[in-house]
């Protein structure tokens, strides 16, 4: 137990949080879990790009990440593009300064380190570089947890990328294939450790009850996405739409066709105008839209349907999670990777090149495995939480020990 006389200890979190994307914020949840559970006493703060959302859900203070209100907006006047500039010489001083006032900064999950899709130098790698500098000046502890990493064609994304990981105090991976990809990039990866996206350590629904074999087929869950492809693929964005929109309204009209409910499920806010667009296009009582607010929200919808077919990374976590089998359309090589250690890996499908025959092809064959299917995602997912307990434990060993000390030596200095 703490001394009554010690300072508690000052936690920060950092992320694209709170700006919509449920994913970042299931991980920031699970963070919010160990803490609460590990180390009551600690003091937590953010800093993220949307404040207002994470401090009304999580009761936690929040700070804005940006100082330049119109950040994610394109700046095309004189006077935007001055803004911008002058944004990014405060955000210095301001993460500086917020950094300062904690012991440690977590950076929970997400991929943080890699651009699967369309990213700019000066948008998240900076905020993310500046954050990580400011830790090693000002001796905060900043750890990069359970992250995802991706090959980066952009020279200066992948340098501020990789020196932010190199002054990382902490740096743990959701998968193999992110360690290995920073190794190649030039950083020091020997005592990083590989674990599950933090979003398997989340609470999971209790399943419905056994559908019967004899019944009619059951609800299919279609998760979708605003897919424009990565930062190489910006020439082609609008085909690349157009391909994936057509693939998966041909795919939802077919299960329509055989009279299946299909539930449209969202990870952005950004998706609702896919989710309009199937609406439109597929006319039908069948097809009914989700409203998910959280991963908790995501899991008990895909609980209760037969299978899933999911493009988002963290609605494939949420469908193994449940134990429902899932299709992947794959848009990065984390999707896969995630499939295969989940004992899926043959039902992956490429969200660039979507072939409505080819994908339901797949669905018919991975339907036909559902109950074998289900018993090894049972057993996988015994097998993630234990990884996760691991993590949390050597978290904690890396992080905490002497933080009242740290806080001491930095304030005197």
């Amino acid at each position: 137990m703490r001394p009554a006389n010690e300072t508690p200890v000052r936690v920060g979190v950092f992320g694209l949080l709170g700006s919509g994307n449920l994913g970042n914020d299931g991980s920031l949840e699970a963070v919010l879990g160990y803490l609460r559970a590990e180390h009551p006493e600690a003091v937590v703060d953010a800093l993220c790009g949307g404040p207002e959302a994470v401090t009304t859900r999580f009761g936690i203070p929040a700070t804005r990440l940006h100082w330049y209100r119109g950040e994610y907006r394109t700046a095309s006047r004189a006077g935007a593009i001055v803004a911008k500039g002058l944004g990014k010489l405060v955000d210095v001083f301001r993460t500086a300064a917020w950094v300062r006032r904690h012991d440690v900064v977590i950076v929970p999950g997400m991929g943080v380190l890699e651009a699967t899709l369309p990213l700019r130098p000066w948008g998240f790698p900076y905020s993310l570089f500046l954050l990580c500098a400011s830790g090693r000046l000002l001796r905060t502890r900043v750890a990069l947890v359970s992250v995802g990493a991706a090959a980066i064609g952009n020279r200066p994304t992948r340098a501020l990328v990789r020196w932010s990981a190199r002054l990382a105090a902490y740096r743990s991976y959701r998968d193999a294939q992110s360690r290995d990809t920073m190794r190649e990039m030039g950083v020091d990866t020997a005592r990083d450790e590989v674990y599950p996206d933090l979003a398997f350590s989340l609470p999971t629904p209790r399943p419905g009850a056994p559908s019967d074999p004899s019944a009619p087929p059951g609800p299919v869950c279609v998760g979708v996405m605003d897919f424009h492809g990565g930062n190489d693929d910006r020439a082609r964005a609008d085909e690349i739409y157009r391909r994936y929109l057509d693939g998966t309204i041909r795919f939802v009209r077919a299960l329509v066709d055989e009279g299946r409910a299909v539930r449209l499920l969202t990870g952005d806010e950004c998706d609702a105008s896919v989710v309009a667009a199937i609406l439109d296009a597929v006319d039908s009582p069948l097809v009914t839209p989700a409203e998910p607010s959280s991963l908790a929200d995501l899991m008990k919808e895909m609980a209760a349907a037969d299978t899933v077919v999911a493009i988002r990374y963290h609605n494939l976590i949420c469908a193994l999670k449940t134990g429902t089998p899932v299709l992947a359309l794959s848009y990065a090589a984390k999707s896969d990777a995630l499939m295969d250690r989940m004992g899926l890996g043959a039902y992956c499908h490429p969200a660039r090149e979507v072939d409505a025959d080819r994908l339901l092809e797949q669905f018919r064959a991975l339907e036909k495995r559902s109950a074998q299917l289900r018993q090894t995602l049972t057993e996988r997912n015994v097998a993630a939480a234990r990884q996760l307990e691991h993590q949390f434990t050597a978290l904690t060993a890396a992080l905490f020990p002497a933080t009242g000390q740290a806080h001491d030596v930095r304030e005197a200095s």
